[in-house]
């Protein structure tokens, strides 16, 4: 399962909403294909453990979350740099 998909599942399993295609790709950090999305959900919906154990990981590993603000600050950088160069 792609980590983007991943935590946007999981990021709306802890907002205590029910995981679908629409609202997993508003929580994407990244812009993933539809099939992409459409195999994260199907993985999720057919063994919801996996989100849980690979949560339960991730918390483990010392890596720094981004936060959604930075994620949208640093989307916005990319894109005035992009309307710069126009």
């Amino acid at each position: 399962m792609h980590p983007a998909a991943q935590q946007a599942i999981s990021t709306l399993l802890a907002e205590g909403k029910t995981p679908t295609v629409a609202t997993i790709k508003t929580k994407l950090a990244e812009p993933l294909p539809m099939p992409t999305i459409i195999a994260a959900l199907a993985t999720y919906k057919s063994n919801p453990e996996t989100i849980k154990n690979t949560a339960e990981q991730s918390q483990l590993s010392p890596a720094q979350p981004q936060s959604q603000l930075d994620r949208i600050e640093a989307k916005l950088d990319k894109l005035l740099a992009l309307l710069e160069d126009k």
